[in-house]
């Protein structure tokens, strides 16, 4: 899908202001996702401020944070400072620890490829224990059945669920924001995104010039030198913070530990987390593995020709196949490159199909630049 990018007169703080201002004007309960990391920071300071500044109304407002279980014990003080401040404002702040399905990347070697948050028949390997003032259960979620976005898109239904994601995160995400816009009516699917213009530098400068406190594990991944730009903090198990977790274990001596108790399978990050597993291709790798000279065409053939094999369960093989349909539509226009970022994508897993849609998109642009050429069209 096209998109094409709008020059405002006015910078992205303004025009975030401005929408939240909207959505509020709306008559109807704003449900404000909040997680602790960077990009909700900025979405909750712009609400209190413009509580505090009274325009917008505070008593539509309510926060939800979905604690995930195994986060960075920084994430949790942040979230339970900003929980407070919402409570001392007499906003509504509800903190779920709910039985929830995850997607689980160590998972490689097991049937199942789902984690259990606070799974409640291994309590005594929970990487914490959940706040005394947390919600357990809740009469609309399925436990043990079904991820946390269904459930707040049902919690948040009768109102507006105001999230603060944004286009720059990554090139999958752009192309979601891209596809709301234009195929929906602002709000018309319950969620609203007032920051989803913000480039990284913005969210940074922002939180430097409004005095906001973050949680340390950025700082942290800073130091072990993640760029700016990769510096995404979700659950343990998650791919994002699975790849740096042995590169934390110095500033949280336990972290380890409590993560391969609870998921054993985590004692892979230890040992291939510079490998295809979890998608690395560091100066260091390839030089201990020198010139790639594989056919990734051949390669993939190969996994194809032995699906059962290779896609041991239900959820594998239903992203492999997604997989196999695009390889059959390009295998003869691709290229090797293009052939090897398949290959990886389904060597070290893509839950979420992300390396997939990137991998449309890869092909679709060159299509079309390729069209353009053969037409003289500039």
């Amino acid at each position: 899908m096209a998109i094409k990018t709008c020059i405002s007169d006015i910078d992205v703080v303004k025009a975030a202001r401005q929408r939240i201002v909207n959505v509020f004007s709306n008559g109807l309960t704003v449900y404000m996702s909040f997680s602790g990391g960077k990009d909700s920071l900025c979405l909750a300071n712009l609400v209190v401020d413009l509580i505090n500044e009274g325009k917008i109304d505070k008593s539509r407002l309510q926060v939800i944070f979905i604690d995930e279980e195994a986060i960075f014990s920084c994430v949790e003080e942040t979230v339970k400072e900003w929980r407070l401040k919402f409570l001392s404002m007499g906003v509504p702040f509800y903190w779920y620890c709910l039985e929830v399905k995850h997607f689980n990347c160590f998972n490689q070697l097991e049937n199942d490829e789902s984690f259990i948050c606070w799974d409640s028949t291994k309590e005594d390997r929970w990487v914490r224990r959940p706040p005394a003032f947390a919600i357990r259960s809740h009469p609309l979620l399925k436990p043990r059945e079904e991820t946390y976005q269904s459930f707040t898109a049902r919690l948040c239904a009768n109102g507006i669920n105001m999230i603060g994601i944004r286009a720059a995160e990554s090139f999958q995400r752009r192309q979601y924001l891209a596809f709301s816009f234009t195929h929906k009516k602002a709000g018309e699917s319950g969620r609203v995104f007032p920051i989803y213009d913000w480039k990284n530098n913005d969210v940074w400068l922002y939180l430097y010039r409004n005095h906001i406190d973050i949680p340390e594990v950025y700082l942290f991944m800073y130091q072990t030198g993640r760029r700016k730009n990769d510096m995404r903090i979700s659950q343990f198990f998650s791919v994002d913070t699975a790849k740096v977790l042995v590169n934390l274990n110095e500033y949280y001596p336990d972290l380890m530990d409590r993560v391969v108790r609870r998921e054993p399978n985590a004692y892979l990050a230890a040992l291939y987390w510079d490998s295809e597993m979890f998608g690395k291709s560091t100066r260091a790798r390839k030089s201990l593995e020198g010139k790639d000279d594989r056919d990734y065409k051949s390669e993939l053939l190969d996994l194809f020709k032995h699906f059962d094999e290779h896609f041991d369960t239900p959820h594998k093989r239903m992203i492999a196949e997604n997989y196999r349909k695009l390889f059959f539509k390009v295998a003869a226009v691709g290229t090797n490159r293009e052939f090897k970022k398949m290959y990886d994508g389904l060597i070290s897993g893509d839950p979420k199909m992300r390396t997939l849609r990137s991998l449309y998109t890869t092909f679709y642009s060159a299509y079309v630049q390729k069209a353009k050429q053969e037409n003289n069209i500039s």
